[in-house]
């Protein structure tokens, strides 16, 4: 069995509404220092089996053309045994 964790962020030079009101909310409620807050979202695949060269190309790709905004998103895959 493996497990394929996809963590989407925005790029960096995407404003981030939700992040800056995160942000915000942290500093109301006490927390200082806070400079920045970036929010994005992780999807965790498991998969019967081993992971494979093939399936981690179709992951790549899925990643990148389902689960990700290319124009506005960054993707990163992190396999977990």
């Amino acid at each position: 069995m493996a497990r394929i964790v996809v963590t989407v962020m925005l790029k960096p030079e995407i404003l981030d509404p939700q992040g800056a009101a995160v942000r915000g909310a942290l500093t109301r409620l006490g927390l200082s220092g806070v400079s920045d807050v970036r929010q994005g979202k992780q999807f965790v695949i498991d998969l019967d089996g081993a992971l494979d060269s093939e399936r981690e190309m179709v992951l790549t790709k899925l990643a990148g053309e389902l689960l990700a905004n290319p124009v506005i998103e960054d993707y990163q895959l992190r396999v977990e045994d």
